[in-house]
């Protein structure tokens, strides 16, 4: 195998996302062939051997993917505290098996297990914007003006401003008002705090959907493996590098015949001289490019 680097490995093998793995190397908890390598440091994962808190990585590991609906009350951690059960131990299956994203504890719903680290990875970088859809019940009516605040993002305390969401009414109950809000971000307990923001309180919040992957009929602490379908939907909408560097690369292949100077300041010159370019000196006498370009042309006074 070719090498690679190290934190890629280990999210290839299931140790977390990309940038969890990288804390996994500073933090001196990776062994290369008996020493600690440095960030960035490749590594062949077919010849090196590569351990973890000294436990030697699995080489080769058949990627998982799992959906559980995460009951209250269970931490979605792999330590949980204060005696809590974690979500791992609700998933009957062997191997490596991690959460992407995170669910408070007082939180239900939809949550995402696999050892994939790279959809890990794509599904939870901020750069990526991917949707996660909430049904939340609050302990009041809101009325326009707290909607329309909730919609284009407020300032929470601590100074965090949040991006705008999608928040609808969906139907009042004798409990309260149930809303739905689709989030493009991740901030902790940012629901929560945002309805503390506008003055009201959030009852009840489960997750329904991440991404393309729905919640669907499973009932608490129930769990189902992702049919090939789902996993080709997910992988196809979370790519592995960020969108930024592959637009010149995919605008490239696509339009062949443009020029990359063509975004500069100086579009025209290079245009013009790649897509004509013998009419354009053949059509000027030499002399004209010169600093005198009427000298050849003038004739001489009569005496």
């Amino acid at each position: 195998m070719a090498e690679e680097r190290l934190q890629k490995i280990l999210a290839h093998g299931g140790f977390g996302s990309r940038r969890h793995c990288e804390e996994l190397i500073t933090a001196g908890r990776v062994l290369l062939n008996g020493r600690k390598p440095q960030l960035g440091e490749k590594a062949d994962a077919a010849l090196d051997k590569i351990e973890v808190d000294f436990v030697p990585m699995v080489r080769f590991e058949a990627l998982c993917y799992v959906a559980l609906n995460k009951p209250r009350g269970i931490e979605c951690t792999l330590a949980p505290q204060n005696d809590r059960t974690g979500v791992r131990a609700l998933v009957n299956l062997p191997g490596r098996l991690y959460p992407v994203g995170r669910l408070d504890a007082d939180s239900e719903g939809l949550v995402l297990m696999t050892n994939d680290g790279e959809l890990t990875n794509a599904l939870t970088h901020p750069r990526y914007g991917h949707e996660k859809e909430y049904h939340v019940l609050l302990d009041r009516i809101p009325d326009a003006q707290q909607l329309a605040t909730w919609r284009r993002g407020l300032v929470l305390e601590g100074g965090d401003h949040t991006l705008p969401a999608e928040v609808e009414t969906m139907y009042e109950s004798s409990s309260g008002s149930w809303v739905k809000v689709v989030l493009r971000e991740g901030r902790k307990h940012q629901i929560r705090r945002v309805a503390l923001a506008l003055g009201m309180t959030v009852r009840r919040l489960q997750r329904v959907r991440l991404g393309t992957l729905q919640l669907g009929r499973l009932a608490p602490g129930e769990w189902r493996l992702l049919n090939k379908s789902e996993i080709e939907v997910l992988q196809r909408s979370a790519p592995s590098k960020p969108k930024a560097r592959s637009r010149p690369a995919a605008a490239h292949a696509e339009k062949p015949a443009a020029p990359a100077p063509q975004r500069g300041s100086r579009p025209a010159g290079p245009a013009k001289s790649r897509s004509h370019p013998a009419p354009a000196p053949a059509s000027r006498p030499a002399a004209q490019r010169g600093s005198r370009p009427a000298g050849p042309v003038r004739k001489p006074r009569a005496r």
